[in-house]
């Protein structure tokens, strides 16, 4: 029998980052690794003493490079993944985040590309069913389909 991993818990926060386009559409922010081959939602760790929504802001604009406020609270999700020997069951908090200024070139290091795309693209598009989840939830309180 092999011995069980120790457990831990994780938390990270992020968004969906929305605008309007001209025509009305809501076009949202994803992130891409052209490494593990996935677009994700932004999100990352909080730093000793954030909390949650500093967390979900400064993360958001590391990544995309957008400056942005924060709206009202998203779905949150929790899966398990392992590293280092340890099993991790993670909880991700979500907000909806408005863009107010800076350039999605400006992203960091993290991923290779940050794009706005109409938010039912970027839910068919995202590597994962949970973030599906949390992009229609953001539609639905948008007003909009995916």
């Amino acid at each position: 029998m092999r011995p069980r991993l120790p457990l831990r818990d994780a938390v990270s926060a992020g968004g969906i980052v929305w605008r309007r386009a001209g025509d009305g559409s809501v076009e949202i922010v994803v992130c891409g690794s052209r490494v593990q081959d996935a677009w994700v939602l932004p999100k990352g760790t909080p730093d000793a003493g954030e909390s949650m929504e500093q967390t979900a802001l400064r993360e958001v604009r590391e990544e995309t490079g957008l400056d942005v406020t924060l709206g009202e609270p998203l779905a949150s999700i929790s899966y398990w993944f392992t590293a280092d020997g340890v099993r991790y069951r993670k909880r991700v908090s979500h907000w909806l985040m408005e863009a107010i200024g800076g350039d999605t070139a400006n992203h960091d290091h993290e991923f290779d590309d940050v794009i706005w795309i109409p938010i039912g693209e970027a839910y068919r598009r995202v590597a994962y069913e949970n973030q599906r989840g949390v992009i229609a939830e953001a539609a639905r309180r948008l007003g909009v389909s995916v």
